[in-house]
């Protein structure tokens, strides 16, 4: 009977701390993503999610022709190197920033509106038995209507 009472208490304790995270998050990604759109206007969306060394996560996000686009994606200094990957709807890869030392931005336009697959992934360099780092990931957009 004990047992019940505790379980409310924990799962209280639990949705607290998340909902904590995840407001640690936003205010993160305020700080530290947003000034990397630099002169684009942000689309008014933060995503931002606590990872762990070696996870990865991905984001589905509708872009415009006739716009131009800057994506950030920001993690942690704790973090190791944080790496993404756009991809279009015949997974093919249009851009990777592991061949561009890790850069934080990417700014592209489209020839035509799609849905595109963001896939971020945070490194993994911790050895065995090692406790593998975790912290926040912020990933915003930016865009510029062309003239």
């Amino acid at each position: 009977m004990r047992l019940l009472k505790i379980i409310p208490i924990l799962a209280f304790f639990v949705f607290a701390y998340s909902g904590s995270a995840n407001a640690q998050c936003k205010a993160f990604a305020k700080k530290e993503c947003l000034p990397e759109l630099g002169p684009f206007q942000h689309d008014g969306n933060y995503h931002a999610a606590v990872l762990v060394e070696g996870e990865e996560a991905e984001l589905y996000k509708t872009f415009y022709s006739n716009m131009e686009y800057r994506v950030a994606i920001v993690g942690e200094d704790k973090l190791p190197a944080i790496e993404f990957k756009i991809l279009d709807s015949e997974k093919n890869v249009l851009y990777t920033n592991k061949d561009k030392d890790f850069a934080k931005t990417w700014d592209f336009k489209l020839q035509s509106s799609q849905q595109l697959k963001l896939v971020v992934k945070v490194s993994s360099f911790n050895k065995p038995g090692d406790t593998p780092a975790s912290g926040c990931v912020a990933i915003m957009f930016g865009f510029k209507i062309k003239k």
